[in-house]
């Protein structure tokens, strides 16, 4: 049998870790990335002796290229890319790449917004459970080095609309699909319909022994129901009217209803209040019990549950004034959740880079709840537009630390600090845990 020759492109995480497995098939390995990669992952890669190319791709790089993987950070019309098309050569993702050498159970989650607390809460109750199980994809660690140095029997795999762009084969025992709404349409054209179609593709390959979780009140799920073949279990507010299966809310309490288990929880008692928080643990809840895990686990775990940090994370009360970290929130309907679950008066800290938003979407709760917008970045000229009838202080800052000390001199006593961007963090920080991070370690020093 010949020794095949891939090419990764892309030296970040999933890079790093598609390498890993490639060394332990014996594969030839080349790297190839436009960027100067980090020296922790370059590192990484001539331990592996691994051959790698920084700052130039060529067609060069794809003679004798058995099969590309390709990092999801690297968008699709790179040259290269379009060059290995018209050779035919395949690309995958790095999860297909993972999910062809493992035969453990798998259970995907994507949605705009919520995947990574939805995901953690089954880490959590799965953990609690005593399974063997890991987190992985577009959290920690990259699916392929879990495979290389943590193998389990359940993989809970946090999959983005980027690295389901080039699944094949992938197919998820249990697919979760919490919620589609307007986010990265740079990449995708400025086409709805296409972004849509790629958190679809979830789901793509599964059958009827599968299981299908999703959001009942989402048209953008919805439309899709009759093309797929797994179980299908909705969760919403609503009691299903075409099945007696899924979740939904009566009074206080969330119903769960599957062929396995049927049960109830008090909303008072879950550790995440906020309605999106009861979505996430509703589809948490059907996937955990899909699995054989019993109820009282679910509502033991989900009641000492403690969070994910930057999403909606309490940082401190200082002079009667609430800070809350939420920088993971990089969208729109992410921040629309957060101003939904603050009950004071907001100064709102927002700013980035603009995905494409649209922020007609919190005009209600900028009314209603936000006293001053304090816009952290150069191109504050949308917020202006969208707010300026609603707020009467809209201050541009250029750092972290003077969004800290404007939003401390404009809160009263009783307010909350919201730290919720709307916005990806590459103008001005490496990532939004980097952002995060300054963003408590700033509140922390007032």
């Amino acid at each position: 049998m010949n020794q095949k020759n891939i090419l990764i492109v892309g030296g970040g995480i999933s890079g790093v870790g598609a390498a890993k497995l490639a060394n332990k098939l014996n594969y030839n390995i080349l790297v190839t990335s436009t960027q100067k990669i980090d020296k922790k992952h370059r590192d990484v890669l001539l331990a592996l002796g691994v051959r790698i190319e920084e700052g130039v791709q060529s067609k060069e790089q794809l003679k004798g290229i058995d099969f590309i993987i390709k990092s999801p950070g690297v968008p699709q019309k790179i040259e290269l890319l379009k060059n290995a098309r018209k050779q035919n050569i395949p690309i995958i993702s790095e999860i297909e790449f993972a999910y062809s050498h493992t035969d453990s159970k798998i259970i995907a989650v994507t949605g705009t917004n919520g995947k990574t607390t939805t995901s953690s809460m089954l880490l959590h109750i799965l953990s609690e459970a005593g399974l063997s199980v890991s987190l992985v994809g577009n959290i920690g660690k990259s699916f392929s080095e879990s495979i290389v140095e943590n193998p389990v029997e359940n993989y809970i795999v946090e999959v983005s609309s980027f690295q389901l762009e080039d699944i094949i084969q992938f197919k998820p025992d249990i697919s979760v699909v919490l919620n589609v709404t307007k986010d990265h349409l740079d990449r995708y054209d400025n086409n709805f319909q296409q972004y849509i179609d790629t958190k679809l593709k979830i789901q793509k390959n599964q059958s009827a022994s599968d299981v299908f979780i999703y959001f009942s009140e989402d048209k953008s799920i919805t439309t899709y129901l009759k093309t797929i073949k797994s179980q299908k279990y909705p969760f919403g507010d609503l009691k299903p009217v075409d099945t007696n299966y899924g979740a939904w809310i009566e009074k206080d309490k969330i119903i769960i209803n599957t062929q396995k288990n049927f049960f109830n929880m008090t909303i008072h008692n879950l550790a995440l209040q906020g309605t999106h928080n009861i979505y996430n643990s509703m589809a948490a809840s059907i996937a955990a019990t899909s699995l054989g895990i019993r109820d009282s686990m679910i509502k033991k775990s989900l009641a000492n549950f403690k969070g994910v940090e930057h999403r909606l994370e309490f940082v401190a009360k200082v002079s009667g004034v609430n800070f809350i970290n939420d920088s993971k929130a990089t969208n729109c309907n992410a921040v629309y959740y957060a101003l939904d679950s603050v009950h004071a008066p907001i100064i709102w800290i927002c700013g980035g880079v603009d995905k494409g938003n649209n922020y007609t979407t919190l005009k209600k709760f900028v009314d209603e709840k936000v006293k001053s917008i304090i816009y952290l970045g150069n191109t504050p000229q949308k917020i202006k537009a969208a707010f300026k009838s609603s707020v009467e202080d809209i201050i541009v800052v250029n750092s972290m630390q003077d969004a800290v000390r404007a939003s401390y001199l404009n809160a009263d006593a009783g307010d909350t600090v919201l730290l919720s961007p709307a916005c990806a963090s590459f103008d001005l920080f490496t990532s939004y845990e980097e952002r995060g991070n300054m963003f408590k370690s700033l509140v922390l020093e007032i």
